[in-house]
């Protein structure tokens, strides 16, 4: 048997404590029950502070963003498939606009074979293909997790944004909001909790997922 949890920082430490030491015991009759799990990189740390011996029970590989190399081979490699090149301009171009991301790597893969009429795709394809994926994904993927979010939690996220793109140290979103950081911990931690930022270092803060923070410029443009 076979336990599949996601979201895993979003266990609280009581439970995940719970988990580990049930499946130590489970490891120890040696019972055929496993468990596979997802959730932001902090979840390494909070098994280690839930359990002195997770590290014993778990392994806890990272599994993060494609590398440019994988990254161009994912775009590259189902084209020459089916007999079509892409230059390495236009691969590269798409790889950095999507930091890896695979979700964001399909849908401006795909772009520009709308608007190509030959082979192969060049960058000049890719730019008039460049905007074709953003209102797609502003509906089907950035606005249904916008909406979950409460006021608190988008004048949190706003200022992250305007903060410009990549971690920036979480002082900094309380002072742009003119807060103490103690007022703003518990909306931080609800957005940790709901999987929209982590915490790439100490003292950090960081969009779990790319091009969000342009997301949220579109949106706010249009609201003011």
């Amino acid at each position: 048997m076979a336990l599949f949890i996601d979201e895993m920082q979003s266990v609280d430490d009581r439970e995940l404590a719970s988990l580990i030491a049930a499946f130590h015991r489970m490891a120890q009759r040696n019972l055929p029950v496993t468990m596979v799990g997802a959730g932001l990189p902090e979840v390494r740390s909070r098994a280690g502070k839930a359990k002195s011996y997770a590290e014993r029970v778990m392994e806890l590989p990272e599994i993060g963003a494609l590398s440019p190399t994988e990254s161009v081979q994912a775009i590259s490699r189902p084209l020459a498939e089916e007999g079509v090149a892409i230059c390495k301009g236009a691969c590269a171009a798409v790889a950095a606009k999507t930091e890896g991301y695979p979700h964001f790597l399909q849908e401006w893969g795909k772009a520009p074979r709308g608007v190509a009429e030959e082979s192969p795709i060049t960058a000049a394809c890719l730019d008039a293909a460049s905007q074709l994926p953003t209102p797609g994904l502003d509906e089907s993927f950035f606005l249904v997790r916008f909406e979950r979010f409460t006021p608190a939690e988008r004048r949190y996220l706003s200022a992250m944004a305007h903060l410009g793109p990549g971690p920036r140290r979480s002082a900094a979103v309380p002072d742009r909001l003119q807060r103490k950081v103690t007022q703003l911990a518990p909306v931080r931690n609800r957005l940790i909790n709901k999987a929209m930022v982590w915490s790439p270092g100490y003292g950090d803060i960081a969009f779990t997922v790319p091009m969000f923070d342009e997301f949220l410029r579109r949106i706010m443009a249009r609201e003011s």
